[in-house]
């Protein structure tokens, strides 16, 4: 790493922070996070909850994140389902899109206007579907099959737990693109499309953004492929064996978001 822990910060106006192994484990919050958000605000800087978990809706994150003592906003949470819906919305309007995902990011898009369909699709989705079948499987995989553009809300392969790592949407690709041959267009971190949403929303530059998770082919990744800061955090899935194997270098890395408060 080129930077030091301080210096690295230096530049940082807006944190773009992981939830999942980077923030809470489950429903226990991470010893620290609240620490580092006081120091965030205290020091004049702001933050946005970025998660790639298309599972939830940010409504249901700002009711989590109140239990654990922590008022947001529901604009001060964005998804990788988000992105998905704005990226439907500007390259796909009005079609006929299948998704498989939980009735909540249905709902999601529902209520976004997008014409949710079971048969004849003219795009599929695959995301974080606690609710899967073989049902779902099988459809998605013969829309794949025949032709049929597919997209991913995300790439993260698994969810951390607090008792663990479970299944996520690119472990749930892996088995589509096992029987069908395809691979899906991915969205959320580490996507240009994620970056492209949070300057839309922000107004900052790429120069003033550091994005801060466990993941770094996911979270770290999204800032240093895209011209802004990419911080480590090693309370989720990476360890130093992950950095030393991954061809993504992050900009800086923290033991946890209280390590980095310390910094700031």
């Amino acid at each position: 790493m080129s930077l030091s822990k301080e210096e690295a910060l230096k530049d940082v106006k807006l944190f773009v922070l992981d939830m999942d192994g980077t923030f809470y484990l489950g429903d226990r919050i991470i010893d620290g996070a609240l620490d580092f958000i006081h120091k965030v605000e205290d020091t004049g800087r702001k933050f946005l909850f970025f998660t790639n978990n298309a599972s939830r809706v940010s409504s249901f994150y700002k009711q989590k994140l109140a239990k654990m003592g922590l008022e947001v906003d529901e604009s001060d949470v964005v998804t990788a389902g988000d992105v998905t819906i704005e990226f439907i919305k500007s390259f796909y309007p009005g079609k006929r899109i299948y998704l498989n995902g939980t009735p909540l990011l249905e709902q999601s898009f529902l209520d976004a206007g997008i014409n949710l369909v079971q048969e004849d699709p003219d795009v599929v989705i695959q995301s974080f579907d606690k609710t899967l079948t073989y049902e779902k499987l099988e459809k998605i995989c013969t829309f794949v099959r025949n032709g049929v553009p597919f997209l991913a809300t995300h790439m993260d392969t698994n969810c951390p737990t607090e008792d663990g790592f479970i299944p996520d949407c690119g472990a749930m690709c892996d088995l589509i693109i096992s029987s069908t041959g395809v691979k899906p267009r991915f969205l959320g971190k580490p996507c240009k499309e994620t970056m492209d949403m949070v300057l839309k929303i922000t107004g900052y530059s790429k120069e003033e953004i550091a994005f801060v998770g466990d993941r770094i082919y996911t979270d770290v990744a999204t800032g240093v492929n895209n011209g802004a800061k990419g911080f480590l955090v090693l309370t989720g899935e990476a360890d130093m064996q992950t950095v030393v194997e991954s061809d993504v270098e992050p900009t800086c890395i923290y033991d946890s978001l209280y390590e980095m408060s310390k910094y700031l």
